[in-house]
């Protein structure tokens, strides 16, 4: 198992940061990682999402949510081509700190091939990096 993960501070509460973090309608104006989503957090639903990554080609994920707590998290599973070949355990959690909120995206990964992309991997860190920075930016302004 590999694990990455990236956090930013908002100057807004959890309740706000939700509210745009959890409109996938306006995803395509703001987030340069996941430009498309569709679906509904909830727990037991499958998402669809449009991801461009900063390293590599837009891909489309299909992930199953784990957890949606409003204001608080979300976690969802992606598997590639068949479970325990290359898979994804993203998190997203909001806590409200310093009047504002810490706002922070982890994935796990594991399966397989999850020695062999290690650079896949290290890259991903750029992308959480640029959405956390167009969320804050949009949320604040």
């Amino acid at each position: 198992m590999r694990s990455i993960s990236t956090e930013i501070q908002i100057d807004a509460p959890p309740e706000q940061v939700w509210t745009v973090f959890s409109d996938f309608a306006a995803y395509g104006e703001w987030n340069p990682f996941i430009r498309e989503a569709a679906g509904t957090l909830a727990v037991g639903e499958r998402l669809n999402l449009k991801l461009y990554p900063v390293s590599g080609r837009p891909m489309t994920f299909t992930p199953r949510v784990l957890v949606a707590e409003p204001g608080r998290a979300v976690i969802w599973k992606g598997i590639v081509l068949v479970p325990g070949l290359f898979d994804g355990t993203h998190k997203f959690t909001l806590e409200s700190r310093d009047g504002g909120t810490r706002f922070v995206q982890a994935e796990d990964f594991g399966g397989l091939l999850t020695p062999f992309l290690g650079s896949t991997i290290t890259g991903t860190i750029k992308s959480f990096e640029l959405l956390n920075a167009a969320l804050k930016k949009r949320v604040e302004q």
